[in-house]
């Protein structure tokens, strides 16, 4: 196991006057993205160090120390000033370590910089992610995402040597599928990102002849979307009975999953899980992930889960609904879950509550609270249905089948010459059907 170094450097900026946050109920969840910092609700220094560690450790690496500075200006050259990489190499010798991880992100200058200086592999925070993902990537789709990322952040950091990511060794950072790519020339990677892009492209054709086979009967998706480890997969389990994989770390999920649903008085729901997003998710990951992210942009719904009990919840969503802005989907219909209750207490609970009104609050594990966020699942597809009655002429076969295998069927009444169904349709399959609409004057035929 890899002893590790992790440098935190903070970029000292004038001190603005906090604003007071106000009651979100749901219409103006956008408008918290450009929200400033506040101590209830953003993550501060010490837990974006928490999460450093946690990464780390999720990499498979032991953290040895910590070195954390304040600086007023970036070095263009190593990042940190002289004073600190002085600190930093005595840290090294001192510690035996094995790898110095940056919670900020470096330039690939500043990175072989640092590792002609110090002589040790060097990282950053971007890296650390991506080999955590390598690791945990299963499927031949998660693979090739993965790679992709990989080679994409590879390939400005190969300075003339070709090697320079692993000149230093293994481990940490340079291992998973894009590692026997690390020695080859920038032709030979571009050539292997084109060739990479192509079949995931193919399998994207793929996801969406199956989506198209779901969107023309309907079908109400939802897709659940958070901060990495607030419990999405828990929650899959327990709406939909299922044993997916859960595991206490971050990223444990990678490949989205798509499980059916049953709320009563609604027809079939699929919900997909998928991959868990982090403050500055790399966006190679974002692009690489663009097909999986699919699922989230064709969705009717988004259950955006949060750990309650992590005190850093308020910028977990602020990250969440930024990544969701990126990727153009901010304006969908999204309801805030609040995970993990059975772990707060009741003061902060009040608070919760008492901000954000249309919120649903749950625990997973437990299975508490899953009433009420059916309920409020209902309450948004009812808004995307319509209850009619129409009357169809038993030679208009067609229309009889599409009804049978797309609606809801309420109520029926034979006639010589036609039927006559109260059903309940999806509103945008209504248009197939509304020739045949009867209104209030017609119901006692």
């Amino acid at each position: 196991m890899e002893k590790a170094l992790l440098i935190f450097i903070r970029i000292k900026h004038p001190v603005s006057r906090e604003k007071r946050f106000p009651v979100l109920d749901g219409s103006n969840l956008e408008n918290l993205v450009n929200e400033k910092k506040s101590d209830n609700s953003a993550i501060n220094g010490d837990e974006e160090v928490e999460e450093l560690k946690n990464l780390t450790c999720s990499a498979g690496a032991f953290v040895k120390d910590i070195i954390i500075h304040k600086q007023s200006t970036i070095n263009p050259k190593y990042f940190v000033s002289s004073g600190i990489l002085n600190e930093i190499k005595t840290g090294i010798s001192a510690g035996s370590i094995d790898l110095v991880i940056f919670g900020n992100d470096l330039s690939s200058a500043q990175q072989s910089n640092l590792e002609r200086f110090l002589n040790i592999k060097v990282i950053d925070r971007t890296a650390l992610i991506l080999d955590i993902f390598a690791q945990r990537a299963r499927s031949s789709e998660g693979k090739l995402q993965v790679e992709l990322a990989q080679l994409n952040y590879i390939l400005p950091r190969l300075r003339g040597k070709g090697t320079q990511l692993s000149r230093l060794g293994g481990g940490i950072g340079t291992r998973g599928p894009g590692e026997q790519k690390l020695e080859v020339d920038r032709r030979e990677i571009r050539k292997r990102i084109s060739q990479l892009e192509n079949r995931i492209n193919v399998i994207s054709v793929q996801r969406e002849v199956q989506r198209k086979l779901r969107q023309e009967k309907k079908i109400f998706q939802i897709s659940l979307v958070g901060y990495t480890n607030s419990g999405k997969s828990t929650l899959l389990n327990a709406l939909t009975n299922s044993d997916v994989v859960v595991k206490d770390m971050l990223f444990s999920t990678l490949d989205s999953t798509t499980r059916r649903i049953k709320i009563p008085e609604i027809d079939e729901i699929l919900i997909s899980d998928t991959v868990g997003f982090i403050e500055k998710l790399p966006a190679q990951l974002v692009s690489a992930f663009k097909s999986t992210l699919e699922e989230v942009i064709k969705s009717d719904l988004l259950l955006l889960v949060v750990d309650s009990s992590n005190t850093g919840y308020g910028n977990h969503i602020k990250s969440v609904l930024k990544i969701l802005k990126d990727i153009k989907v901010s304006r969908k219909p999204i309801i805030i879950v609040f995970n993990k209750t059975d772990k707060i207490d009741e003061k902060l609970f009040i608070r919760l509550t008492n901000r954000y009104r249309n919120a649903a609050f749950i625990s997973a594990l437990k299975k508490s609270g899953l009433t009420e966020l059916y309920a409020k699942i209902k309450k948004i597809v009812d808004k995307n249905r319509l209850e009619v009655r129409v009357k169809i002429p038993y030679g208009e076969k067609d229309t009889v089948s599409f009804i049978f295998n797309n609606c809801k069927i309420l109520q029926k009444d034979y006639l010589e010459d036609s039927i006559i169904f109260l059903i309940n349709v999806d509103r945008h399959l209504s248009k197939r059907i509304s020739k045949f609409i009867i209104y209030d004057g017609e119901k006692d035929l």
